[in-house]
């Protein structure tokens, strides 16, 4: 792996992020790609995916305040719907 790719990624933007967990997710379903490089690319993976996740519960939550307001920050569920799989 390139060492360029390994800034810390506290540095970058969400987006960039996610852009770098997607490419680990093509790098990692190469052929070729040597057991410990596909190792170290799924560790890498799971550490951004989790960050990346934490960062999601952020967002929703400060949402959820913009939405709802300050009944939403003292604990009520919010009702925005925003994530959720309607059909």
């Amino acid at each position: 792996m390139a060492k360029a790719k390994k800034e810390k990624t506290e540095d970058k933007s969400f987006e960039e992020r996610l852009e770098r967990l997607e490419e680990l997710g093509d790098e990692i379903r190469k052929n070729d790609i040597p057991l410990d490089d596909a190792i170290k690319a799924f560790e890498e993976g799971i550490k951004l995916a989790r960050n990346l996740e934490k960062d999601l519960e952020k967002i929703e939550s400060r949402i959820e305040v913009l939405m709802n307001g300050a009944e939403a920050e003292a604990g009520e569920e919010a009702e925005i719907g925003l994530f959720d799989n309607e059909e």
